[in-house]
């Protein structure tokens, strides 16, 4: 059994595998390589029988979703460390080795990522990574070489191996241990942001999560959702509303919500100023769906304040990054305070 198993999660993904899988299976020997495919209904699964007939598939009997489509996967896999690919990631020469030797050598981090470049644009960072994750006092997500929609170029700035809150999805090596005893990937989100409630679960329970920016790959990003696309808006506003409830501490939780309500009320009038109307809409939807679903999340959140050993999270910002951004003129990670 190898000690590391690739897994990718494919949903009618077959253009993407036959531009990015050639590269995992070049620059990846250490690795178990495998496909969990999310009930695809293009030729998906057929192509892979015919063109690698040697990967092992994993195939689901319907759409689970990012988050559950994972967790169904991984039940079935069994090695020390997972890594979850997005299909839609080019890997580079030697780009597990630094992985595996900082997970080596601090066994108290739980999970890391390499350093995400765009696909497209390949001298910048790519959005959904960059140099790894956190998270402002209101909840926002950011990265270390990409602020709000600001990404910078890649002139090795953020060469240095460094803690973060969270490490992307799309290229998340974990130790498979500390996958299950932090219960996984929450299945409620389907997708987006499940990977920054994991890590934020992790990290309040005391095991730590890193960028190894020797390690490099990179994403194309919006292949199964557009940036624009109303849907994306909606879950990525549901999940952060969600990610916050099951997350932050009693004392800082109201206040918190009360700020979101009036912030996401200015983004949806931003979306209507902009002629984004569907996004508008995504934003109240997303709202009234996680007034729905808070109260299913109360024993997930108790259970999650009674495991946490660090408040705060030393990687959760004390600043607005919207404040920041937007009056202070912050465009890069480095000026931050």
């Amino acid at each position: 059994m190898k000690r590391i198993a690739i897994v990718i999660l494919n949903w009618n993904g077959r253009k993407m595998m036959q531009r990015f899988l050639p590269s995992v299976l070049e620059h990846s020997a250490e690795a178990e390589i495998i496909v969990a495919d999310n009930a695809s209904t293009d030729d998906s699964l057929s192509w892979l029988e015919r063109e690698h007939p040697q990967l092992r598939r994993i195939v689901l009997d319907r759409n689970y979703g990012f988050a559950e489509g994972y967790n169904k996967a991984l039940r079935q896999v069994d090695s020390e460390f997972y890594l979850l690919l997005n299909s839609d990631v080019e890997v580079t020469s030697g780009w597990l080795a630094p992985l595996l030797a900082y997970m080596d050598a601090h066994p108290e981090v739980a999970a890391c990522q390499p350093k995400l470049r765009c696909e497209w644009q390949r001298d910048s960072f790519e959005y959904a990574g960059a140099a790894g994750g956190f998270i402002d006092a209101l909840g926002y997500p950011y990265c270390r070489g990409r602020l709000m929609s600001h990404v910078e170029t890649d002139c090795g700035q953020y060469d240095e191996p460094m803690s973060v809150m969270w490490a992307t999805g799309a290229s998340l090596l974990i130790r498979s241990k500390d996958y299950w005893d932090a219960g996984g990937l929450d299945a409620c989100f389907f997708a987006h942001q499940e990977e920054i409630d994991l890590c934020w679960r992790l990290r309040s329970r005391g095991r730590g999560v890193a960028c190894v920016p020797q390690s490099v790959v990179f994403h194309l990003g919006g292949g199964t959702l557009p940036k624009d696309n109303p849907r994306k808006t909606f879950l990525n506003f549901r999940n952060n509303l969600l990610l916050l409830y099951k997350n932050l501490p009693e004392a800082r939780l109201r206040r918190v919500m009360r700020i979101r309500f009036w912030l996401d009320a200015l983004a949806s009038l931003q979306f209507f100023l902009t002629g984004q109307w569907g996004s508008c809409r995504a934003v109240w939807r997303a709202r009234r769906a996680f007034r729905r679903m808070k109260p299913d999340f109360e024993a997930d959140r108790r259970e999650n304040l009674r495991r946490t050993v660090l408040t705060p999270v030393p990687e959760q910002s004390t600043f607005s990054l919207l404040w920041q951004f937007y009056f202070k003129r912050k465009k890069v990670w480095s000026d931050l305070p």
